[in-house]
């Protein structure tokens, strides 16, 4: 039986992805393999936001390469996903020994094209054409016990590709034009995973908000986005819905309010900002000011006082000024951001601002990323620090990542809280008292768990 080993760079939608395939190999009996220089096939799924993710993919295929075509020559080696969109044939031009590359709409061919590489009725492959309805394709193999992991929270994808086009962004290139699932498979394939065990679901797109603008439209004043919410809402056995990640411009109003009246919804939203400045918002093509991303954060903190707001920022876009890095750091301190991930500007192929004046030196960047970064870290260990004497329901997700003795599971607002249980207590929504703080956890008070 041939093994596999599958690695994974970047966001949700890869981790996605990445399943979706290993599902796919397991039903067709192939084994999961821990290690690259075991395995009888090592793919790489790839990122391209930047280009530190699409290096650190090369180095480790040289590295496999390097050492797996010695022991076992026959091995498949292939790159999967973005960068393998992005660069195509090239990477087989860069690295001889890589026999696949598959773009982000051929994910459901994976199996087919390892098949044919070991079974060698074919010599090298790369497919990284349009495929019509590959977004209808991705819930295959998930649903059916072939699934590599069992979880109580699982990402459900519900659409492909961006028509944002920000500057900076180079997705719109590599996943293609938005292409939305109908809301039937949506629900058909939440209601599957309800009966398997999983209680929350977080919706996943490149825009989130952006589904089914215009395959489905406004009903009842409500947009394709919300109307999905509720049918999975409905559904017996989820208790927690999340989304991620939206984009500010498309965040209406029957949003904000489905806070309030869906309470399935989790008061959380990662709303990314990129950047404090009016001036680099609209170099980057964001499409909204900062004064319209303060009066959304407002709104939905007057809909709920208690929700968890996490955002994304860049650091040294072309042409940022000092006076632009302060108008970020003053906005960071003014919402007081729950988390946030801070990311240094890289120059990504065929995007606008690869060529833009005012391309900043990577000392700088770094310099800017550290002074962002430093801000962002006092202020969410503030907050964390604030929960500190407070019961909060958690869904306890499984052994703690950092002390696997302990459990950790989150907040409805997203915190990650750790404390002694039993594995009874895995996939059970709890009340915890929250006894300790760190920068980046919360500690609960196992004494709570005796009354339930």
């Amino acid at each position: 039986m041939p093994s596999v080993y599958l690695k994974t760079y970047g966001c949700q939608m890869n981790e996605r992805d990445s399943d979706a395939v290993a599902a796919q190999l397991v039903a067709k009996g192939y084994s999961l393999a821990t290690n690259a220089d075991s395995a009888d096939v090592v793919l790489l799924n790839t990122c391209s936001v930047r280009d530190a993710a699409e290096q650190k993919a090369i180095h480790k295929m040289e590295a496999v390469a390097g050492r797996l075509r010695k022991k076992r020559p026959a091995a498949v080696l292939g790159f999967l996903g973005c960068m393998a969109q992005s660069r195509g044939g090239e990477l087989i031009d860069q690295l001889p020994d890589v026999d696949l590359v598959l773009g982000t709409q051929k994910f459901h061919r994976t199996a087919g094209y390892v098949d044919d590489l070991l079974q060698q009725r074919r010599e090298k492959i790369v497919d990284i054409d349009d495929e019509a309805g590959s977004e209808g394709t991705i819930r295959e193999h998930l649903l059916n016990g072939n699934a590599p992991k069992k979880s109580v929270t699982t990402f459900v994808s519900i659409m492909q590709g961006c028509n944002q086009y920000c500057a900076f962004c180079i997705v719109p290139y590599t996943r293609g034009r938005e292409r939305c699932r109908s809301i039937e498979d949506i629900f058909a394939e939440c209601r599957e995973l309800a009966d398997r065990g999983v209680k929350e679901i977080t919706l996943l797109g490149q825009i989130v908000n952006s589904y089914g603008k215009r395959e489905i439209g406004v009903q009842d004043g409500k947009s394709a986005f919300v109307q999905l919410i509720e049918a999975v809402h409905a559904i017996d056995g989820i208790e927690r819905i999340r989304f991620t990640s939206p984009h500010p411009k498309g965040y209406g109003e029957d949003l904000v309010e489905a806070y309030a009246r869906l309470p399935k919804l989790v008061e959380h939203a990662h709303l990314p900002v990129q950047s404090g400045s009016n001036r680099m918002l609209k170099l980057m093509h964001r499409g909204y000011t900062r004064e319209r991303f303060e009066e959304l954060v407002g709104q939905l903190r007057t809909t709920v006082p208690d929700i968890g707001i996490g955002t994304d920022i860049i650091v040294g876009f072309p042409g940022e000024t000092d006076a632009d890095l302060e108008q970020t750091l003053d906005l960071c301190c003014e919402i007081q951001f729950d988390n946030a991930y801070i990311f240094k500007y890289s120059p990504r192929r065929n995007t606008p601002a690869a060529t833009m004046p005012g391309q900043l030196p990577e000392a700088e960047i770094e310099a800017r990323h550290t002074a962002v970064l430093k801000t962002v870290d006092e202020i969410r260990a503030r907050r964390l620090r604030d929960h500190v004497g407070r019961e909060m329901q958690i869904l306890v997700e499984g052994p703690s990542r950092r002390n696997p003795a302990r459990l950790e599971g989150r907040t409805r607002c997203n915190k990650i809280v750790v404390f002694e249980g039993a594995t009874r207590h895995i996939g059970q929504l709890l009340p915890l008292r929250i006894t300790e703080a760190t920068r980046t956890t919360l500690y609960g008070d196992p004494a709570v768990l005796n009354c339930h």
